[in-house]
């Protein structure tokens, strides 16, 4: 489906229901290859529910993806990394679980990608944050997918650390590897996405490039940041 359209990921009409609230409301969305996608929206708009339904943690009550769980990355906010252990050691371990046929291959090509070859024994403890969500987004990278998830990559990060990681995104997207994440920060939504997709009380009110979200609101001396609040106001949110 995806492919016919040009598209390596593609979301149709997403529903999910949580008892009587209705958290996401027929979202659809496509991603192409090497494609940066920013999903932003108010707390509570359905980001993190949509992602995770990308991924496979959760199923949705409507609606398809095209693509089945074992062929996306899911890096969620929260780092899945064992503090105690080294860098490799996590890479190894979260490899074997991936069943990936040769790990330590695999462990050195991560850490060469990721640039964390130096620190390979190292504890995650002890490293930053910024080099944390490396590893966390290598684990994610692990077996090669050409789709990978991020739910808020850059929170709790400084901006020094922030502008690290998003330049390791970069190199990502520029390698082919489709990123699609979320962020309140939507100056990383304007400043790193080729799309945009706003979401709002679990309804994709938007989908386009920054300029177009811009254009929409017809107020030309106004920032990004601006326009997107005076755009969600616009809709009555």
């Amino acid at each position: 489906m995806a492919t016919e359209r040009g598209l390596v990921l593609e979301a149709r009409d997403i529903v999910k229901r949580f008892g009587d609230r209705e958290a996401l409301k027929g979202v659809s969305l496509g991603a192409s290859a090497g494609e940066l996608v920013a999903i932003i929206g108010p707390n509570g708009a359905g980001k993190t529910t949509l992602l995770s339904i990308l991924a496979g943690i959760q199923r949705p009550d409507g609606g398809s993806v095209s693509r089945s769980p074992s062929e996306i990355g899911w890096v969620p906010q929260q780092a899945a990394v064992y503090g105690k252990l080294t860098v490799a050691e996590n890479l190894r371990l979260f490899a074997r679980l991936e069943k990936c046929p040769d790990v330590e291959v695999v462990v050195d090509r991560m850490l060469d990608q990721t640039g964390l070859g130096d620190r390979r024994d190292d504890p995650v403890a002890e490293l930053s944050g910024g080099n944390r969500q490396r590893v966390n987004i290598a684990i994610g990278l692990l077996a090669a997918p050409e789709v990978l998830l991020l739910d808020e990559p850059s929170a709790a990060l400084d901006p020094r650390q922030r502008a690290r990681l998003w330049e390791f995104i970069g190199a990502l997207a520029a390698g082919g590897t489709t990123v699609i994440y979320s962020t309140h920060n939507v100056q990383e939504a304007e400043r790193y996405a080729a799309q945009v997709v706003v979401l709002a009380d679990g309804e994709r009110l938007f989908a386009g490039s920054p300029r177009e979200l811009e254009q929409t609101v017809g107020a030309s001396d106004l920032d990004f940041e601006e326009a997107f609040v005076a755009f969600l106001r616009q809709r009555g949110h």
